[in-house]
């Protein structure tokens, strides 16, 4: 079988999430979460062509409140996630486009309302697996693949 070319990726990497407007964000790379965690600060349900969507608020950056990012998604379904902490919460699911080092691939996404978090998103073993190899002791190994937007 051929043997696919896994892309190195520090403990944390900036990537892109295009279906949800974000163009840079920092993932903090969890091979202890099996699905990936996205924290919104709202969630909105809505209903659009007889299917349920979500409308979402992100802050993107850490340790900042000011910039916000209006998401919307269907919602693929709801779930009972428990956190590293052994809360469990009932959370949306949806699938959405990731970005990271030249590559797109779609991937599963939790959504958690904690903005106390560091890290707005975390990339779990599923977005992980089968693409690429964590090195814990590096970070932002891709950084120069996400074209940085200038501040306007």
């Amino acid at each position: 079988s051929m043997r696919i070319k896994k892309t190195v990726v520090g403990w944390r990497e900036w990537l892109a999430m295009p279906d949800l407007g974000v163009e840079r964000i920092i993932a903090k790379v969890d091979t202890g979460a099996k699905t990936c965690a996205l924290h919104a600060f709202y969630i909105d349900e809505f209903v659009r062509d007889g299917r349920l969507w979500i409308k979402f608020g992100l802050h993107p950056n850490c340790d900042d409140n000011q910039q916000e990012i209006d998401c919307e998604a269907p919602v693929k379904e709801r779930r009972d996630v428990t956190d590293s902490g052994g809360h469990c919460e009932n959370r949306y699911v949806i699938d959405t486009t990731f970005g990271i080092a030249g590559k797109q691939f779609m991937a599963e996404v939790t959504l958690t309302n904690r903005d106390n978090m560091r890290y707005r998103l975390l990339l779990g073993r599923n977005a992980l697996r089968r693409r690429m190899l964590v090195d814990p002791g590096k970070s932002f190994l891709l950084s120069r693949a996400v074209r940085p937007v200038k501040a306007t």
